[in-house]
């Protein structure tokens, strides 16, 4: 984007990167309610409702992280870019708990085979695990998002 001869950016990007993929793992694995879980994929307004309220416990968590890197560490970020940041992080992270659009996503690249690997078969309970190709590409889908929700906190 621009010369940085210091090596600052790029030390806040590594910080801030840090702290929202542990903001992450703890949000999305700690925080989300066994309701918010079932349910934000479901269609309609109590499916929108449930992802809503786990995004903005998930954006809490992200903030309160960040908050906690910040004044343990002394950096100093922009207000703007930090909002901007965990606005994209949020708006990502809720498109794709919503389910159909990150599965619409996936058919379109040719990834559907994948995102349903390892699903239950209709009518049975086979495999009630968190190995299958929907959990990868979300949580691969979220990272990558996070990558650039630090980009715009860090610069």
């Amino acid at each position: 984007m621009f010369a940085d001869p210091t090596g600052a950016h790029a030390g806040a990007f590594a910080a801030v990167f840090a702290a929202l993929y542990v903001a992450h793992q703890i949000a999305d694995h700690w925080v989300q309610t066994q309701w918010q879980a079932d349910t934000k994929g479901q269609p309609g307004w109590l499916g929108r409702l449930a992802c809503a309220a786990h995004v903005a416990t998930y954006t809490l968590t992200a903030a309160v992280t960040l908050a906690a890197m910040l004044l343990a560490t002394g950096l100093r970020l922009d207000p703007w870019g930090v909002a901007v940041g965990l606005t994209v992080s949020a708006v990502s992270h809720y498109i794709a708990d919503r389910r159909t659009p990150l599965r619409r996503i996936a058919d379109a690249l040719g990834a559907g085979r994948f995102y349903v690997l390892g699903t239950p078969r209709h009518g049975h309970d086979d495999n009630p695990s968190l190995g299958t190709g929907a959990y990868a590409l979300d949580q691969s889908w979220h990272i990558g998002f996070l990558f650039v929700a630090a980009l715009f906190c860090a610069v």
